[in-house]
């Protein structure tokens, strides 16, 4: 009897690990993940960024000189460097594409400053992730303060409620003229915003919002901490802190290629502990920063 019971212990405990087992892989979209994996093509398609020939070539290089962590990234191809916000004590910070701080900006009003993302030559647009405020800000050569008073500003108030789940990405489309925000989680989404920034204040320009839920039930990653939008392919990369991984998404939405961020992928010795920002050069060169204050640059590989 007691041999019986020993069995039926076991059995349920067995029981009980299989189902935690099963909502962590639901949770963390592993299904999903182990989906993409096997039915990805062996070569690349045709037109498309294909993270997968992408190998790391500078990891984990520490940014000096900064007080608080970095968040987000941009590449300015009129300037050829890199921009990344704080947030505890709000700064604009300008990188050279080697991860080195060049200049510091001072921002005035900006309360949670997560993402940053340029537009024009001079003009950048910073998302205030809580409020949920977009402010179109305006530097040059001269400029070591900014007031986010002085800025074109936009609050969506889209799901608020979540605590520090708000935005965390930006990614400007020029040709289309759509500004992407995203948000983090619960729920994880990706807004198109036409109409902001308006690049030529003496004609109207209205403002609209759309999200496409579809597509964003089918990005298999856990949260959302940047985009990029390669004008290029017309593709969107999503990177996802939780999931160590970047998604490439075609112009329909559809993940097409990955990039881990996971020890032994990609070139990496380590995995990359929380992954911030992303974005992409004219060359094609990714960049990527994570707390605390990493720095990563990927190229594609030789072939």
């Amino acid at each position: 009897m007691r041999r019986l019971f020993s069995i039926k212990g076991l059995l349920v405990l067995l029981l009980l690990v299989v189902v935690a087992l099963a909502v962590v892989a639901q949770q963390f979209r592993l299904f999903e993940r182990l989906w993409f994996n096997i039915n990805t093509p062996a070569e690349a398609p045709a037109h498309s960024l294909w993270l997968s020939d992408y190998e790391v070539v500078i990891e984990a290089r520490h940014i000096d000189g900064l007080e608080d962590d970095v968040s987000a990234l941009t590449y300015d191809p009129h300037r050829k460097t890199l921009f990344t916000v704080t947030n505890q004590h709000p700064k604009l910070i300008e990188l050279s594409l080697e991860g080195q701080v060049l200049r510091q900006i001072e921002l005035v009003g900006f309360g949670d400053p997560e993402a940053v993302e340029y537009i024009a030559p001079g003009r950048f647009v910073i998302a205030d992730e809580r409020a949920q405020r977009l402010v179109k800000v305006l530097i040059d050569d001269s400029t070591t303060s900014i007031d986010a008073a002085d800025g074109q500003q936009m609050s969506l108030g889209l799901e608020m409620g979540t605590k520090n789940k708000g935005f965390e990405g930006l990614a400007y489309d020029l040709k289309g003229q759509r500004l992407f925000v995203a948000k983090e989680r619960d729920p994880m989404r990706i807004y198109e915003v036409h109409g902001f920034p308006n690049l030529d204040p003496g004609t109207p320009n209205p403002v609209q919002i759309r999200d496409d839920r579809k597509r964003d039930a089918g990005i298999f990653v856990r949260d959302l901490s940047s985009l990029h939008y390669d004008s290029l392919t017309g593709h969107l990369l999503a990177l996802s802190d939780e999931s160590r991984l970047v998604v490439e998404l075609d112009q329909d939405g559809k993940p097409i290629s990955s990039l881990s961020l996971l020890p032994g992928q990609n070139g990496l010795k380590k995995s990359v502990p929380q992954a911030e920002g992303i974005t992409m050069d004219d060359q094609g060169v990714l960049y990527l920063t994570s707390e605390p204050n990493l720095f990563y640059v990927f190229k594609k590989k030789a072939k």
